[in-house]
């Protein structure tokens, strides 16, 4: 019999925290060692971010403002990419992740097509980094180069390694020990991270916030990433 996990983790995303300076994506794109999205790759449609920051306008002119919404893998406990693949590459696994096998993909991209949020993407071979940024890249991550599906998990590579030093005192991961690299680097706070399981932590706590909803909840895919609504109420009138 499988024992149940300590863990869920889980993501909150304050959009009424959230200025669109896209620090997240910064972070994530050089924790996680994704190609870089150059012009040419940006012309032939080959852009990839594994989180990006969709602006929308809302009002009229003059009194129009900008609205900003981070879009990331919502880790699904219902994934409509996950029966898709034939070599079940990617499954949920018992601590909320939607879990990408990178060495089992064969990069046929059915997940891609059957994704409501468009946030798998194809990794189109063989990445290059000019010679001055190969240093920077991040050892405890591979170098994606088979074209292969990729997307974010959470950073798991942070995840698991907050677990083995947890492990070996022999504790739980505190809240806020683990964080995703665009946690980290979010510098309005508009983003949580924890684990749900934990009736203390920060994120278990802001599930039952009234601002709270999924995206687009309606498909019925299950996320486990909450989204807090905007307050403008000058705005609203």
């Amino acid at each position: 019999m499988a024992v149940e996990s300590q863990y869920k983790w889980t993501m909150v995303v304050d959009i009424d925290r959230c200025t669109g300076c896209q620090a997240c994506v910064v972070a994530c794109q050089a924790e996680n060692n994704i190609a870089l999205n150059d012009e040419e790759s940006f012309l032939r449609r080959r852009a990839m971010e594994w989180i990006r920051i969709e602006r929308y306008w809302e009002g009229e002119y003059p009194n129009i403002k900008a609205r900003f919404i981070p879009v990331l893998c919502q880790q699904c406990e219902n994934a409509p990419c996950e029966p898709v693949c034939p070599v079940y590459a990617t499954h949920h696994n018992e601590e909320g992740l939607n879990v990408q096998v990178y060495p089992r993909c064969v990069g046929v991209r059915f997940c891609a097509n059957n994704c409501p949020y468009q946030v798998r993407f194809f990794n189109w071979w063989e990445p290059v980094w000019p010679e001055s940024l190969r240093n920077y890249l991040n050892p405890d991550v591979t170098v994606r180069s088979r074209g292969i599906m990729e997307k974010c998990m959470f950073c798991v590579q942070r995840i698991r390694r907050g677990q083995r030093v947890a492990a070996r005192e022999g504790r739980l991961v505190r809240d806020g020990e683990v964080l995703p690299a665009c946690v980290q680097a979010c510098p309005t706070n508009a983003l949580v991270f924890g684990n749900v399981k934990d009736p203390q932590s920060r994120a278990s706590r802001l599930m039952a916030h009234p601002r709270g909803y999924r995206l687009l909840k309606e498909t019925g895919t299950g996320p486990n990433v909450l989204y807090l609504k905007k307050v403008d109420p000058e705005f609203h009138g």
